[in-house]
């Protein structure tokens, strides 16, 4: 029986809120580690649009996500068919 990972969760994590549109920004990584933090951002109908690399920092990882809504727009992330990777 494989044991599930345990996560630390950023406290940058939460919700954001930009033109009616709410996405959960999750950052986090193994529970106990310096592992570097991973990124996903899930939308109202639960996609899941992870960023393949990881971030050295949680601050890292939070200052991409603005970077990518101020350049893309927060519709960016419901606008495909498909789960995306960043």
């Amino acid at each position: 029986m494989s044991k599930k990972t345990k996560h630390e969760h950023s406290e940058l994590s939460g919700e954001f809120t930009e033109d009616g549109i709410t996405v959960l920004v999750d950052i986090f990584r193994p529970a106990g580690t310096n592992h570097d933090w991973r990124m996903e951002v899930i939308t109202q109908d639960e996609d899941v649009i992870e960023w393949e690399e990881p971030f050295a920092t949680d601050r890292e990882a939070f200052d991409e996500f603005l970077a990518t809504v101020a350049r893309d727009g927060i519709r960016s992330f419901l606008e495909d068919d498909e789960p995306s990777i960043h």
